[in-house]
């Protein structure tokens, strides 16, 4: 089988950023099937050039074609980007042959219409792929306020979910949101992690040592440094530990240097930035952690998100500090895998680095149970055997010869 991918933020595993569809991509390969990757031209995470225009990497094959590309310089520039991929990834999707499954993925949800007049025209199955709730998400955080610019954005979210054979989600909280708007059938993959890329990342003291960090008690959070994750907060709470712990907050985005502001303002020279790393380094870096930091703005919608970064830290065997309410709670919860904080509340979150740091050996049995739990549950391989099954059983239905 033959499945072509459109994801303009897709990230090889050489490169920073959220890697699940290459992982996913790359077992897909090792199981016999062709998979063609449609990509944009930068990183979604540093707004740098994010590869050739064609390459081979794990045996999947990575096209980039040439367009407007902007992630992170302002709303228009953004959106004429998502529109300018729309149409190149139409034109890079329709030159690649005999194609028996389109996968489109959001957001943006710009480049699922491309995959949808893709597979239209191939007479393909069309998989629509919900990563996040947009055009939900980005009117909750204040990023869409234009009504008219809602309504037409709501309006294509249901047409996509409608005309999809397939929509894949990876989080059950979004299953009511997506079945409301018409998405039938809805099938759940959920975010996970390739536990085996965690299990030799040594001990992090090499870490530790080119960064200072030897003595210190270390929390690490990996990712964005968007509106929507809240650093704030975490800024708050190094502010009020000092001595105690030692904050290391590794990633990019728009807020990053705001916040490097905001930490020196607060005098929390315990806060440590430093740039994004390809996840190939990540399970190192996350090895020289006592403990690692998820968190998002206390908005109701993030309730229903299943965050990348939380299964990396359990794969890593990490006490997870959670500041994230909803599905995911339930996940660190039945996995007895660290701590829930109340979103937006730095205090909360200081005496929940005071509790893992008064007590080493219940924080590393919380670490191998997150590590245990993923294994059984979120495992990479196990998601990979799921898709194949849902694109297997889809094409043998005939799906997108008729619509």
């Amino acid at each position: 089988m033959h499945i072509l991918l459109i994801h303009q933020a897709f990230a090889a595993i050489d490169e920073p950023g959220g890697t699940r569809h290459h992982e996913l991509a790359r077992l897909l390969a090792e199981a016999g099937h062709r998979v063609t990757v449609v990509a944009g031209g930068v990183s979604y995470l540093t707004d740098r050039p994010a590869g050739a225009s064609q390459a081979e990497v794990d045996g999947v094959r990575i096209l980039r074609p040439a367009g407007y590309a902007s992630w992170h310089q302002s709303f228009v520039k953004r959106t004429v980007s998502f529109v300018s991929f729309m149409l190149s990834s139409f034109v890079a999707g329709l030159r690649t042959r005999q194609v028996d499954m389109v996968w489109g993925t959001s957001p943006p949800l710009f480049q699922v219409v491309s995959a949808w007049a893709i597979a239209r025209l191939k007479r393909a199955p069309f998989v629509f792929e919900v990563r996040d709730l947009w055009p939900h998400f980005a009117v909750e955080v204040g990023v869409l306020r234009n009504r008219l610019l809602i309504r037409l954005a709501q309006w294509l979210e249901g047409f996509l979910y409608r005309r999809a054979d397939l929509v894949v989600i990876n989080s059950p909280g979004f299953r009511q949101h997506v079945t409301e708007r018409g998405a039938a059938p809805v099938e759940l993959v959920p975010n996970g992690v390739d536990v085996a890329m965690f299990e030799s990342a040594g001990d992090g003291s090499a870490f530790r040592r080119e960064h200072g960090l030897e003595g210190e008690f270390v929390v690490i959070y990996t990712g964005a440094h968007g509106l929507s994750n809240d650093l704030g907060t975490a800024l708050a709470a190094a502010a009020g530990l000092k001595a105690e712990a030692l904050f290391v907050l590794v990633g990019a985005g728009k807020e990053k240097a705001g916040l490097i502001e905001q930490a020196a303002g607060l005098g929390a020279d315990n806060v440590r930035f430093l740039p994004p790393v390809p996840k190939q380094q990540i399970p190192g870096l996350l090895a020289a952690a006592d403990a690692c930091l998820a968190i998002l703005k206390p908005l109701e919608a993030y309730k229903t998100t299943y965050p990348n970064k939380v299964f990396d830290y359990m794969a890593a065997g990490k006490p997870v500090l959670l500041v994230i309410d909803g599905v995911i709670r339930d996940v660190v919860e039945a996995a007895r895998a660290g701590i829930f904080v109340l979103p937006g509340d730095s205090s909360a979150l200081m005496e929940a680095v005071r509790q893992l740091r008064q007590d080493p050996a219940e924080a590393a049995a919380m670490g191998q149970r997150g590590r245990a739990y993923v294994r059984a549950h979120f495992n990479r391989p196990q998601q990979a055997e799921q898709l194949v099954s849902l694109f297997e059983a889809l094409r043998a239905e005939g799906a997108g010869e008729n619509q």
